[in-house]
């Protein structure tokens, strides 16, 4: 089994910064993809950003291509997601994701993903 724990989200202006983090724990999330997803209340949960195993290839959805960036700390057991350049927009639940998908693709749909934290919130005023 694999634990998520997500922190670092809060209230932050427009055009400002957040660095959220995702904590494994329990089995081994190394060799698996990660990815932060986000969901509002009465929408779907939407594909936010996804790394490889390896960290070596990352996929965006394109709302927030040029400003956030996933990375991965494999000795920490981490996931992270930078996020710059914040719109009021991307005020919404963020919650991390690890996919039991083999090989070194970086899955983007909800359903490809197995395990999935309780989510850190993210406000930005306008």
């Amino acid at each position: 089994q694999v634990q998520l724990a997500e922190s670092g989200g809060g209230l932050v202006q427009a055009g400002g910064s957040l660095k959220l983090s995702c904590a494994a724990s329990g089995r081994t999330i190394n060799s698996y993809p990660m990815g932060w997803f986000r969901q509002a209340p009465g929408k779907e949960r939407e594909f936010v950003a996804g790394i490889s195993w390896s960290g070596g290839s990352t996929n965006y959805a394109d709302s927030v291509k040029g400003r956030f960036t996933i990375s991965r700390d494999v000795v920490k057991n981490t996931v992270y997601l930078q996020m710059n350049s914040l719109k009021p927009e991307d005020t919404v639940l963020y919650v991390c994701a690890a996919s039991l998908r083999p090989g070194n693709g970086v899955p983007m749909t909800r359903y490809e993903y197995d395990y999935w934290g309780q989510g850190t919130q993210v406000t930005v005023s306008s």
